[in-house]
């Protein structure tokens, strides 16, 4: 999550804003250096804070929710970025957002494990 927040503010950056739908009407830099903002607290929340576990884990799983409807539009618009250009590579892409999302579930402890 550290690395991905960076290359928002960095060398992916044109990839991300591709990610941005167009129905959004904040301006897409703005999205994008703030998603990478938060990733990077994320990623080092995680990595810093193990007893912030489970408020992590849920944070980034909302995360992921939240940033879903830009893996849609990606899909809908048939946006191109991060080598997803063809219909079949986003349509696939858009069922690791829940792998992701029951990772970050995952890593939280959820659900509860056998004590």
């Amino acid at each position: 999550m550290t690395f991905a927040g960076a290359s928002h503010l960095t060398f992916a950056r044109k990839e991300f804003r591709a990610q941005v739908p167009s129905w959004v009407t904040v301006d897409t830099d703005l999205v994008v250096l703030a998603s990478g903002v938060v990733e990077m607290g994320l990623g080092l929340s995680t990595l810093l804070l193990p007893r912030q576990r489970r408020t992590t884990g849920l944070t980034l799983a909302a995360f992921y929710v939240a940033i879903f409807p830009g893996n849609i539009g990606q899909y809908v618009e048939r946006t191109d970025g991060f080598g997803l250009d063809t219909d079949m590579k986003r349509l696939l892409r858009l069922f690791g957002q829940p792998a992701l999302i029951a990772a970050a579930l995952w890593a939280a402890g959820l659900p509860e494990r056998g004590r």
